[in-house]
């Protein structure tokens, strides 16, 4: 430790005198505010996975060394301006994404083969009703790539606060103000994605648990598609009633 506090006091005094610091040499070139002469090593700079890299504020400049990108060869990068590049320009070869990784404000629950796929908030947003009992929203989908447009004719068309599509759509998370209510396929899917039912083998990576979720679907005027994640049953509920709701979004 003694030694450590020694070498760095010659660091500083170093920088202070000279504006310059020579590692292995006496005569730092003057345009280099660290010059480093060696034959026998080198510059060993952080070492991190992609996930680590994005979790980092990085400012414009930082270099790092992705320890599993370039399929698991490792790959130098800097951050420019608005993303990382590696050190000849070119995009980062970051791992392939995969279904239960952490990634852009929440949870992968769904790939589409194309690069593109389904987050799922890591946590619920709250409880709340469907909305609009006795009202018929038009033209709800029931397919995965239905929700985001569902969300928005349910918003649209039902002048009810704090329903559970309003809250999907009103959220911020993760940097991120794309969130939508899910349909009734998106549902299921994070039920057997990265819920309880565990197709996957990953657990409830998603912290469902025993909730009962609603989806966008709508069945009628009275009623919305809802799924309890305990057996991840899937049936018809009355609007008006309150059940839990988990936003997701698109990428």
């Amino acid at each position: 430790m003694k030694q450590f506090f020694t070498l760095l006091a010659a660091v500083l005094l170093t920088a202070t005198t000279y504006a310059q610091v020579g590692v292995g040499t006496t005569t730092p070139d003057a345009s280099a505010a660290l010059d480093i002469t060696s034959t026998t090593g080198g510059v060993l700079v952080p070492r991190m996975t992609a996930a680590q890299r994005d979790a980092i504020t990085a400012t414009q400049g930082l270099i790092i060394f992705c320890s599993d990108c370039a399929s698991g060869e490792g790959e130098l990068q800097i951050k420019l301006t608005s993303s990382w590049k590696n050190t000849i320009g070119g995009n980062v070869n970051d791992p392939p994404l995969a279904i239960g990784d952490t990634y852009q404000g929440g949870i992968i629950f769904y790939l589409d083969g194309n690069g593109g796929g389904l987050i799922a908030a890591p946590s619920d947003q709250s409880s709340a009703a469907w909305g609009c009992y006795g009202q018929s929203i038009g033209g709800t989908g029931t397919a995965v790539g239905t929700g985001a447009a569902n969300t928005t004719a349910i918003v649209s068309g039902c002048s009810e606060t704090a329903i559970a599509a309003k809250i999907c759509e009103d959220l911020t998370l993760g940097g991120y103000t794309d969130w939508f209510f899910p349909s009734k396929d998106e549902l299921n899917l994070m039920y057997q994605n990265i819920g309880p039912g565990d197709e996957l083998g990953l657990g409830d990576i998603g912290n469902f648990g025993s909730n009962v979720y609603w989806s966008s679907t709508q069945v009628d005027s009275n009623r919305a598609w809802k799924q309890g994640f305990t057996g991840g049953f899937q049936a018809f509920g009355n609007k008006s009633l309150t059940n839990t709701v988990r936003a997701v979004r698109a990428f």
